[in-house]
């Protein structure tokens, strides 16, 4: 029986990954493919939603889709752009607005007997970002839903073949957006819902024993989640015919290396580790741009990496922790590269082995479900997301062991911290973050310390909220939190003299420094 499946044509939105998240959660499977590039030969589709722009449907840049054929064949869902576009497409009418209708509204009116808003409340909340709307409707089509601006917030086509909404039912402000989708995709589509973490590794589990067979396979692995939870799934598939390489560059956080050692073969992984940390900050020595530091990291960890997979006999297979968003972020929908990741190529043409991807439809959040599923301990499952270069990109300028020894006493006092302190709800703080980590600043500032002057460096510390990283908030930690990491670092961590805390959100700002 074929995958169901979810299409969503993306034409440009910043949450049509947000779309792929919501419908996820109601435990449907979707691909995210350009607006183009719709997959007319896969068996398993059952809908199609189309998703919003930065672009206006009148733009000469605009992107269109010949929906001649998908319309009739699945039900179709039009979200902001998406709705207009098909409102154009069939004969309406789509105008510039005197003022962009953008934030919160409510649903006045909705037509309670369709099967996109079965379960809404009166004045329920919907989230508005458009600077276009529809002026008129094609024949044979009629509104659904209206706010107190938008007379059109939502259409219904006559035949019941597709659906337009100009609100945003994936954004988190809308109350009951997520209903919204489970009617589109389960009462509309036919969902079965059957897309869940155990069926996910039951499923990827004999795909991998009859992709692999008895091929030797390596994988690189860093530490965090994503390596770590596809080594456990590839282990529970092909045992020690996985062979599992673990570089350490020396720019890892303190004791880092040790401890996750330690992890792996608790979990019963064939893991073999490098210490190669002298190579790297030799490569690293009087550079200071950001990028060539990325640059000169990613060599030469593939130089250290090709070393040791040479000397295992029999490999056919490397294997990669690429996730979803890595998939999604490597491409624009014009096909072209806009963000190199260090997951998306690279390696497989250089050791000309084939390439195994097993978590590359996931999500972050499901793949600590899948590592869950699979028995890891949750240490490691919900740790924080820590950049491939490590701390060499949170030392603003040259990177040194001694700056490195420095700014890791001073993140593993706050990350420590984190651990400890508790939220009102119980939690730790580190739970309570998506990310945190310490930058060591390229500024010396004058203090006073046992009534002497000092001229020593400054940290400033970073934690942010986040559900997955493409936006994300200052996390609003406690007065009390921040003084006694500051103390604590100031008092410990010789070289430091001066604390800062990072209260800039994503975007402008972005979650690193560099």
């Amino acid at each position: 029986m074929a995958q169901q499946k979810i299409i969503i044509l993306d034409f440009g939105s910043q949450t049509t990954q947000l779309i792929g998240r919501r419908l996820r959660e109601l435990d449907t499977f979707c691909e995210i493919v350009p607006y183009n590039k719709f997959p007319r030969d896969d068996e398993g589709i059952i809908g199609v939603i189309l998703s919003g722009s930065p672009y206006s449907v009148y733009d000469p840049n605009a992107f269109k889709v010949d929906l001649s054929d998908i319309r009739g064949s699945y039900p179709i869902l039009g979200i902001c752009y998406g709705a207009q576009f098909m409102a154009q497409l069939y004969g309406g009418s789509v105008e510039a607005t005197n003022s962009r209708e953008y934030g919160r509204a409510k649903l006045q009116y909705f037509e309670r007997e369709n099967l996109l808003f079965r379960g809404f409340h009166k004045d329920s909340q919907v989230w508005m970002s458009h600077g276009d709307t529809i002026t008129a409707l094609p024949e044979e089509f009629r509104v659904i839903a209206s706010t107190d601006k938008v007379k059109y917030a939502a259409y219904q086509a006559e035949d019941g073949t597709l659906w337009g909404v100009q609100f945003h039912p994936e954004a988190f402000h809308s109350e009951q957006g997520k209903l919204l989708l489970k009617n589109f995709v389960v009462d509309i589509c036919g969902s079965r819902q059957d897309w869940s973490a155990a069926s996910f590794v039951e499923s990827s589990v004999e795909a991998l024993k009859t992709q692999l067979r008895n091929d030797r396979v390596i994988l690189g692995l860093s530490g965090g989640v994503d390596s770590s939870v596809a080594a456990v799934l590839l282990n529970k598939a092909i045992g020690n015919n996985l062979t599992c390489i673990f570089v350490n560059h020396g720019l890892l956080r303190k004791n880092e290396y040790e401890r996750v050692m330690r992890d792996y073969e608790c979990l019963g992984l064939n893991v073999v580790g490098v210490d190669a940390g002298e190579g790297f900050f030799s490569a690293l020595e009087g550079i200071t741009s950001p990028e060539e530091k990325r640059k000169i990291i990613g060599a030469k960890f593939i130089e250290v990496f090709e070393d040791e997979a040479r000397k295992i006999e029999g490999v056919h297979w490397l294997a990669q922790g690429t996730i979803y968003p890595d998939c999604i972020e490597s491409l624009n929908i014009t096909g072209k590269v806009i963000k190199s990741h260090h997951n998306v190529g690279g390696l497989p043409e250089k050791m000309q082995l084939k390439l195994c991807e097993p978590l590359r439809w996931l999500f972050k959040d499901e793949v600590r479900r899948v590592g869950r599923q699979l028995g890891m301990p949750e240490h490691l499952i919900a740790r924080h997301p820590f950049p491939g270069p490590g701390l060499a990109v949170r030392v603003l300028g040259e990177v040194t062991r001694e700056k490195i020894h420095i700014l890791q006493d001073a993140d593993d006092i706050f990350i420590s911290a984190l651990h400890r302190w508790r939220s009102s709800g119980g939690k730790s703080l580190y739970d309570e973050v998506w990310q945190a980590g310490t930058i060591l600043l390229p500024v010396q500032s004058v203090g006073v310390m046992g009534d002497e002057r000092t001229y020593e460096q400054a940290v400033a510390l970073r934690a942010v909220t986040s559900t997955d990283a493409m936006s994300a908030d200052w996390a609003h930690l406690p007065y009390e939190f921040l003084a006694q990491v500051s103390n604590e670092i100031i008092n410990n961590v010789k070289g430091i003299n001066r604390v800062c805390y990072d209260i800039s959100s994503k975007p402008p700002a972005t979650i690193e420094w560099e």
